[in-house]
């Protein structure tokens, strides 16, 4: 969930998490030719952007799919 879906404020915002849609990093393995497997982290594609939030411009961390498909619109 998104900090403006449940409430939240920065301060208890979880460490690389989107802002608005709350995408995180996901767990797989590393996959070498000879098939052995060590663990790895997947971490999105975050940007810090400018936008309006409740008509105050402010700093988000926002994944590239939420600025493509324009949930969030940056503030010029």
């Amino acid at each position: 969930m998104s900090q403006f879906q449940t409430g939240e404020t920065k301060e208890s915002a979880v460490a690389y998490r989107c802002d608005v849609c709350g995408k995180g990093h996901r767990t797989g393995n590393n996959v070498s030719h000879a098939n052995n497997k060590t663990r790895r982290v997947f971490n999105p594609n975050l940007q810090r952007v400018h936008a309006i939030v409740n008509g105050s411009r402010t700093h988000l961390r926002v994944c590239t799919r939420c600025l493509r498909s324009g949930v969030v619109k940056k503030a010029g």
